[in-house]
């Protein structure tokens, strides 16, 4: 379910990213080669990115299928960034709060989004809004179950915690309340991109002097192309990317700092 892309690199039109590649994440909404869940993302879409010199992050939300939208073609041909977050939304439940339900959430410098699903929702997430202040549940921006996912993450990055151990913490929590939930996170700051890979596809691709891209599926068929093995946390700035194995259950918080497996250079 969904499927969504991150960049970092020199800026370019949102639309090289997006929509020219022969299978972009436009393309995917409709024809995704390596969705297991679903196959159709048409309930919503989304793309937040940053300007230079400001770092809370722009927006561009939209509840119907990113191909109905006439307005995206033209923002996508003149907007350029370096850092990029985009999601198209199959939804869990079809129609729930429209675009408000439609990635990427956004906090201060922060863009996040979830490709995946909640086993048990909502119940099965009741003891877990212990962890979260009355305020901040009032405040989710939908009814979902990636916007509660978010509200947990967001609580531990406002606590202090860094990026990895915010994501591998809330999916270490939510995997054992719900066994079963598929829980590929994305989240960037506009340097950094952090990731995880559980219990669907994510890949990268980490050009020689060029960007890195982190994404559900390739967007064209270039060789250098990764995939990342399920259960990982990602971590990618402009010149590496770190892979970390995620171990769930509550005695595993999240993965030690130092702990990665590979550290593939550019």
């Amino acid at each position: 379910m969904c499927r969504h892309l991150a960049y970092l690199g020199p800026p370019v039109p949102l639309g090289r990213v997006l929509a020219a590649p022969p299978h972009s994440l436009f393309r995917q909404s409709w024809e995704p080669r390596r969705q297991r869940h679903g196959t159709v993302n048409a309930d919503g879409f989304g793309v937040g990115w940053y300007a230079p010199g400001d770092p809370v992050p722009a927006r561009y939300r939209r509840a119907g299928p990113v191909w109905a939208d006439l307005s995206f073609a033209d923002l996508a041909r003149v907007v350029r960034s370096g850092a990029v977050l985009a999601a198209v939304r199959d939804a869990t439940a079809a129609g729930a709060d429209g675009e408000a339900a439609a990635a990427p959430f956004a906090a201060g410098r922060w863009l996040f989004s979830h490709n995946g699903a909640l086993s048990g929702w909502p119940e099965s997430m009741g003891a877990l809004t212990a962890a979260l202040p009355p305020a901040r549940l009032l405040e989710l921006e939908a009814r979902t179950d990636s916007a509660f996912v978010w509200a947990l993450i967001l609580q531990r990055l406002r606590a202090g915690e860094e990026a990895g151990r915010a994501l591998a913490g809330a999916v270490a929590e939510v995997a054992a309340a719900a066994p079963g939930s598929r829980l590929n996170l994305l989240l960037t700051g506009g340097d950094t991109i952090t990731a995880t890979a559980w219990g669907d596809t994510l890949w990268y691709l980490a050009e020689p002097d060029g960007p890195v891209v982190v994404a559900s599926e390739p967007y064209d068929d270039d060789p250098r192309w990764r995939e990342v093995p399920d259960r990982t946390l990602l971590a990618a700035t402009r010149t590496d990317v770190l892979l970390t194995p995620l171990e769930d259950g509550p005695g595993h918080p999240g993965p030690p700092a130092g702990a990665d497996v590979r550290s593939p250079h550019r």
